[in-house]
């Protein structure tokens, strides 16, 4: 298989019209004519990331963030963008490591749908906070049925429990811990644009990767409930999705490489002054 034939398998399950306007979709640096030897998949897009790639042999970097959004206006062998927009293009093209991601696209499939909500025991209800315009099976955060705990109806405090019982995390939350929940929109990532459309569908709660404090105070008022997850956090199984999908298109498991980008920040569990 060549990247380039890599490139068109994912396209059929991430198609580029899937993607928002603004976003990178697909390859965005290396020859399409070259043979796939080995792929690593993470989240990000890092010379970090590229380095573990050419370590364990991949010529192939897939991750669910895109390298750039804006093109780079200088190239570096530096360890981040903000020393050069273009570093991790300067490690790809140096480790000879192209660069495919699946960003939005990604985000609206049915394959990313069932993520949050199969984690978390929820039921989705195949009904989105806001559809993929001229599509049923598509779009962003998933509406979901939240069983009950005993006969009686599941609270904010229980269900922030469970997501920290599953990411390993604590969550930060908005809302009383008492609070019934019944029905929550799950959402990967920034959930901020998802406001208007949580407080028109009367969900009691949203558990997402991440949402600014004033709405997310705004949303408290309303009474929806918020679950910050952290955006890496919420958005981490999504690397799972990719390798999948890796599967589907005829990439054996032995060439297929997991970066691991879960340990890029830490809470202290207590402090002592």
């Amino acid at each position: 298989m060549t990247i380039g034939g890599l490139e068109k398998a994912l396209l059929k399950e991430f198609p580029a019209e899937d993607a928002e306007k603004w976003d990178r979709t697909g390859l965005l640096v290396g020859e399409r004519s070259l043979p796939v030897t080995r792929v690593a998949v993470a989240l990000d897009a890092t010379p970090a990331a590229v380095a573990a790639a050419a370590e364990a042999g991949a010529n192939v970097l897939l991750t669910h963030h895109p390298a750039f959004l804006e093109a780079p206006d200088g190239f570096a062998p530096e360890a981040s963008a903000l020393e050069s927009p273009g570093a991790v293009v300067w490690a790809a093209i140096r480790n000879q490591v192209a660069l495919m991601d699946f960003h939005t696209a990604l985000d609206v499939s049915p394959a990313a749908a069932r993520v949050l909500p199969g984690m978390l025991g929820l039921k989705f209800t195949l009904r989105f906070a806001e559809p993929l315009e001229g599509s049923r099976r598509k779009g962003y955060g998933q509406i979901c049925e939240v069983p009950d705990n005993d006969g009686e109806p599941e609270t904010l405090a229980r269900l922030a429990a469970r997501c920290m019982a599953v990411f390993g995390r604590a969550p930060r939350v908005w809302g009383a811990p008492d609070a019934a929940v019944r029905r929550v929109v799950t959402a990967t990532g920034s959930a901020g644009s998802l406001a208007p459309a949580l407080v028109a569908a009367g969900v009691d709660a949203v558990v997402c990767g991440e949402m600014k404090y004033h709405t997310a105070l705004e949303l408290a008022a309303a009474h929806v409930a918020v679950i910050e997850l952290g955006h890496d956090v919420s958005e981490l199984p999504l690397v799972a999705v990719l390798a999948e999908a890796l599967a589907r298109a005829g990439v054996p498991a032995e060439a297929v490489t997991l970066v691991d980008q879960s340990e890029n920040w830490w809470t202290p569990e207590a402090v002592r002054v």
